[in-house]
């Protein structure tokens, strides 16, 4: 569902022991559209499910046996990232206040009594869906994001080591100008000396001796 904006995309995943029950939410599902639907009556198999189906959404049962659904959750907080935003909705017959506010706070969005009904369980569907959608999008741009930040970062490193380098190479420049200046103008007092200046004590010195 990453790519698209349609929800019929969506990859759901059912978790219930009861084979009668996964096989009606699975037709009120296909008749809603959503065609990626996987299923499975033992919740042992969540996390491998998790992995290799990916869903956008997970609808789960609590009362099951070998691993109930307080169960399933706990051990999906444990691996799926804090980051990733996966909606699980809950449907059981247990209709408890206790049993919905421990499932809401260990990590389910959305709780239903058995027997639901088909609109209400879609419609609860379709928003937990768009919430995860958003949710996608927010990744997807914040990894644009991030990716135009290092492309800039590269840029501005690239563009400071050049005027290092052109920095450098006017350093080198100036000291270079600087010798030839100090050469040349050695060369000028040199010739304002002249070879008479020069030659003077020579010839003094002649004179004294003769």
């Amino acid at each position: 569902m990453r790519s698209s904006d349609d929800l019929s995309k969506a990859n759901i995943l059912i978790v219930d022991d009861q084979e009668t029950n996964v096989f009606l939410l699975e037709r009120v599902l296909r008749r809603a559209g959503y065609d990626n639907v996987a299923s499975t009556t033992d919740p042992t198999r969540v996390r491998a499910l998790h992995e290799d189906f990916q869903p956008d959404i997970i609808l789960l049962d609590l009362n099951m046996p070998h691993m109930d659904g307080f169960e399933v959750m706990d051990e999906l907080s444990r691996y799926v990232s804090q980051g990733e935003y996966l909606p699980i909705l809950v449907l059981t017959a247990e209709d408890s206040p206790e049993a919905k506010q421990r499932a809401l706070s260990m990590g389910a969005r959305d709780f239903l009594t058995k027997p639901f009904d088909h609109d209400e369980a879609l419609l609860r569907i379709r928003n937990l869906l768009e919430t995860r959608l958003l949710h996608l999008k927010l990744i997807d741009e914040n990894g644009r994001l991030e990716e135009r930040v290092r492309e800039r970062t590269i840029e501005l490193e690239r563009s400071v080591e050049t005027l290092r380098r052109t920095s450098e190479q006017r350093r080198m420049l100036l000291a270079h100008l600087a010798d030839v200046h100090r050469t040349a103008a050695k060369g000028l007092d040199l010739e304002e000396l002249g070879p008479d200046e020069s030659g003077n004590g020579a010839a003094a010195e002649v004179k004294g001796n003769g």
